[in-house]
């Protein structure tokens, strides 16, 4: 009867040795390719007597999952895909090339941004974001949803412009600009979708 015991309470112990080895031996990890069809990141610049919106194509990303959470992501902008969408015909092209010279975003010499995050938790995002070759730390609230071999996540962050050298119109370092003062804040939203692919 004692043997019975022992064998019953070994075997016990084996199982939940192999329970905990198992838990801790495997880190399953997977890569998600960024479907750029399918993303994009959004983008609001408020005014005094106003605000504008519009969006920036994805031109590639990665992002990285270790047991099913997000550990790093390497998202890369378009910045010559610059679109308004509240406006339309000839203010709309106005608006779209005063964006793309230098004033804001110096598309000829920066057709790129790039946002690398490096790091992901309590749904929080944090990151760097690279535009016009400046890059400077962000964070803000995200949501990943993961379900096989999808990913979407989304998320939404206000960011003040001029710290990567976007001042125009800005009241910090101009005077005397009425109406026509733009405010530094302005929202960058990302709704991405992606897709497991084989390490």
């Amino acid at each position: 009867m004692k043997m019975k015991k022992l064998a019953t309470l070994l075997v016990l112990v084996i199982a939940i040795a192999t329970a905990g080895f198992a838990s801790n031996g495997k880190d399953d990890k997977a890569t998600y390719s960024v479907d750029t069809k399918a993303s994009k990141v959004y983008w609001t610049g408020k005014k005094v007597a106003g605000e504008h919106t519009g969006y920036v194509l994805i031109e590639s990303g990665k992002v990285h999952v270790s047991n099913n959470a997000v550990t790093s992501a390497d998202i890369k902008m378009d910045m010559t895909s610059i679109e308004v969408t509240d406006l339309e015909g000839e203010w709309k092209d106005k608006l779209v090339a005063h964006l793309k010279n230098d004033d804001f975003f110096s598309v000829d010499k920066h057709a790129e941004a790039e946002f690398k995050i490096t790091s992901f938790e309590n749904n929080k995002v944090v990151g760097d974001l690279t535009i016009k070759g400046i890059t400077n730390e962000v964070s803000f609230p995200a949501e990943v949803k993961i379900e096989g071999n999808e990913l979407t996540a989304s998320g939404t962050a206000s960011i003040d412009r001029t710290k990567w050298d976007i001042r125009y119109g800005s009241g910090k370092f101009f005077s005397g600009l009425g109406d026509n003062m733009i405010k530094d804040e302005f929202e960058i939203k990302f709704e991405l979708k992606a897709t497991a692919s084989e390490e």
